[in-house]
């Protein structure tokens, strides 16, 4: 059951992500008593962490566009038309170094390429935290 604590902790972070994304976006008068950090679980995300929880549930199934990007390069349209089965196309990413991971096109994670059970897979070895995560997003 190791599993559903683990999930119960990633959703306690969405929803302490979500909430502070939320407080930052809607800025509270000085004189205006309660709010996050004043224990008054009537305002904010929800209200409660059950509600918090049941919020972030609504999204959870959700598909979402996982990608690990090796690296980039620009290459002029000629150089496009010239490519053939066999062809090697240089990246600007050097052997070694981490992977970006993107969902949706935004960076959540890098990691490293590992062989599993045959299969390429990604072993993650640094996450940015949700809470940038929302910031990010938010920019974008």
């Amino acid at each position: 059951m190791a599993t559903d604590d683990n999930e119960d902790d990633g959703l306690a972070d969405w929803a302490e992500a979500l909430l502070e994304q939320k407080t930052a976006d809607t800025p509270t008068p000085e004189h205006e008593p309660g709010g996050v950090l004043s224990g008054d679980s009537s305002r904010g995300f929800g209200g409660g962490s059950d509600a918090q929880i049941n919020d972030i549930n609504r999204v959870l199934d959700i598909p979402v566009l996982l990608s690990v990007e090796l690296g980039r390069t620009k290459v002029p349209i000629k150089h496009i038309l010239q490519l053939g089965q066999g062809s090697v196309v240089e990246l600007d990413a050097l052997a070694g170094e981490p992977m970006d991971v993107l969902v949706n096109g935004y960076l959540i994670a890098q990691g490293e390429v590992v062989v599993v059970n045959d299969k390429f897979g990604i072993r993650l070895t640094d996450v940015v935290t949700p809470s940038e995560r929302l910031r990010r997003v938010s920019k974008g």
